[in-house]
């Protein structure tokens, strides 16, 4: 057995090793902290992130929507196409202007991923600001007399598109800043208010009254989402009913109440002009009602052989009945809910506030537009022009759609989940 002395000092001699191992294990763990916080920081201030995986199953949901939509606006497409001398005859017309506007959105969605959705943050008033000057464009410079899209050398775009956009990004803009104040209306309602109603006047001025319909169930989302109180929601419906009976009683909604005749009674015409007026939804619900439960095949819609004005476009759905039947509308449809489920939950993953209500107001513009259309088609809503994502022809809504999912991609990249 060693003295005491020695068994003192040798106890003094571990505890000088301790204390030294402590010391260096706290300047270690202080200087992985600060390291931490520099990656941190880099990360933000970089304006591409690399090395990180984006979500998988969420760009295959995109990818899949839209080659099962090009196949069916080529197979709604191709008999007016052929029919028609603005075409030139041409049954591919559409197939081919779709397929570049496809190609390029899938590469603007690919490069955005990359892209470090911080920083927008910024950016929001300087997009809110082109997208009411893009609407005002439409208003001087029409395309051919329609006041929704302006010229772009060969192609138009559809400025309500951007408006979409730059209405979801400015609310999480603002919802990520001002999240603890929201709970007053000078933060809330005032800027809901604003926004909405001036976007909603040169709508009006288009006159555009599904992208109002579009853009205001988007403000009322953000605005939730961004921590409002339901009592200044309930207030705000009580004043928007108000103001659009108003507005109807002084004549501002004479277009909109022309798309009203004949809601609901598509199979119940009674006159020559109810004929007329309800020829697109009849003929939709006739699109529906002969596909039954699978479908009369690819291809073998006899719907789009002129009865359907514009089959390629908002009603394109009524084709896809008609030809894949009740089981294949109800998988496009599940396909549709996974993608909106799927970049939700990526979202809720965000490491910061303005990615969470950036990717959910994104995704659910997806949702939103397929319920809308899907009421449209159904007659369970007026005629009032609103297309489906992915499958209704239009470059601007491709392309912006497909960005706005490569935004959904850059968030998914930062998302605490587990990537497959």
């Amino acid at each position: 057995m060693l003295p005491f002395a020695q068994v003192m000092q040798k106890a003094d001699t571990n505890k000088y090793y301790d204390e030294k191992l402590r010391q260096s294990q706290a300047a270690l763990k202080r200087r992985s902290s600060s390291s931490s916080r520099g990656r941190r920081t880099l990360e933000k201030s970089k304006l591409f992130m690399r090395g990180m995986g984006l979500d998988l199953p969420f760009l295959l949901l995109v990818l899949v929507l839209v080659i099962i939509g090009l196949i069916m606006m080529f197979s709604a497409s191709y008999p007016i196409a052929y029919y028609s001398s603005k075409t030139e005859n041409d049954s591919y017309f559409y197939l081919k202007r779709q397929l570049i506007f496809a190609v390029c959105g899938v590469a603007a969605m690919l490069g955005i991923s990359f892209f470090n959705y911080n920083k927008l943050h910024k950016l929001a008033p300087i997009f809110l600001g082109v997208s009411y000057l893009a609407l005002l464009l439409v208003l001087i410079i029409p395309s051919e007399g329609v006041k929704r899209w302006f010229e772009i050398g060969p192609f138009s775009f559809q400025a309500s598109e951007l408006t979409k956009f730059a209405i979801i990004l400015f609310f999480a803009h603002w919802g990520s800043i001002y999240y603890d104040k929201m709970q007053y209306a000078k933060y809330s309602v005032l800027p809901g208010v604003v926004i909405f109603g001036s976007t909603a006047v040169l709508l009006i001025l288009e006159p555009h009254y599904s992208g109002i319909v579009i853009i205001g169930l988007l403000t009322i989302l953000m605005l939730y989402l961004s921590g409002m109180r339901l009592f200044y929601l309930a207030v705000g419906g009580v004043v928007l009913g108000f103001a659009v009976i108003v507005a109807w009683a002084t004549g501002l909604l004479t277009y909109a109440m022309t798309r009203m005749d004949g809601w609901g009674q598509a199979l119940e015409y009674t006159t020559p002009e109810m004929w007329q007026t309800t020829w697109q939804t009849r003929n939709s619900l006739y699109a529906i009602g002969s596909g039954g439960l699978f479908g009369l095949g690819l291809g073998q819609s006899r719907q789009k052989y002129l009865y359907l004005p514009e089959p390629q476009n908002d009603f394109i759905f009524a084709i896809v009945c008609e030809e894949l039947g009740l089981i294949g509308a109800i998988i496009i449809l599940l396909i549709f809910a996974l993608l909106v489920w799927r970049g939700i939950t990526l979202s809720l993953r965000a490491k910061d506030r303005f990615g969470k209500l950036l990717g959910i107001g994104l995704s659910s513009q997806i949702g939103i537009q397929v319920i809308l259309n899907i009421l449209v088609i159904t007659d369970w809503l007026p005629n009032t022009g609103i297309s489906l994502p992915f499958f209704s022809y239009g470059g601007s809504s491709l392309v912006m759609l497909l960005a706005q999912m490569g935004l959904v991609l850059s968030i998914s990249r930062t998302a605490n989940i587990e990537k497959q």
